[in-house]
């Protein structure tokens, strides 16, 4: 009877150690079932701007909005040799508490399925000002500049996306948004010289590596 209790009890140690592996595994991993859209062996390079649409309601109001594909966008860094996405991102906390903010995150999961439906990489023509742009938002990433939700590019203590990424190229001294700026006015809400992500996709200067 003993050895009977032994056995059993050495099962519900065993069952335990299983289901704290397993969880411990799911959150090392991510959301549950969270992949990927990027494309396998895409080679991204410093300065690139990725693009994607959204899942939620405000990416398709960004999307109605502007009149484009996309919802969103980010800048591609060199990290200790390793290829990030920085961007001005609302509504994505990377733990409990995290304010909105510039951040840096691997391209999977800027491209994440929780986050996109479909994606573009444009790259500029000059490889020495897209190395420029991407050291200029690495500089702003890593003084924690917020998220801008007011829409204020006059304010450069806070950015949103498509502001950042003119930010980071006019610190390699060229505007990719140019001229193009848009007023919302909406119940409650009043935006004036927004720029939007069309603003910086419609430039000549970049083209596109890859959509998907």
């Amino acid at each position: 009877m003993k050895r009977i209790e032994s056995d059993f009890q050495n099962s519900i140690v065993t069952v335990i150690n299983l289901v704290f592996i397993c969880l411990l595994l799911m959150s090392c991993s991510g959301k549950e079932g969270e992949g990927t859209i990027l494309p396998d062996g895409l080679e991204l390079a410093e300065g690139d701007i990725v693009f994607r649409r959204g899942t939620g309601l405000m990416s398709h109001t960004v999307v109605a909005a502007d009149g484009g594909k996309y919802s969103h966008m980010g800048i591609v860094v060199d990290s200790a040799g390793v290829k990030m996405v920085v961007h001005a991102v609302p509504d994505e906390p990377d733990f409990p508490g995290d304010v909105d903010r510039v951040k840096m995150e691997l391209p999977s999961k800027f491209f994440s399925t929780f986050n996109a439906v479909m994606g573009e990489v444009m790259r500029h023509k000059d490889k020495k000002v897209a190395e420029v742009a991407a050291r200029e938002a690495l500089r702003l990433y890593r003084r924690g500049i917020l998220f801008d939700h007011d829409y204020d590019d006059s304010d450069s203590t806070k950015l949103y996306c498509s502001e950042l990424v003119e930010r980071a190229y006019l610190g390699a001294g060229v505007s990719l948004a140019e001229e193009r700026r848009h007023d919302f006015i909406v119940p409650g809400f009043h935006f004036e010289h927004v720029i939007m992500p069309t603003d910086i996709y419609e430039s000549s200067m970049i083209r596109t590596i890859s959509r998907f």
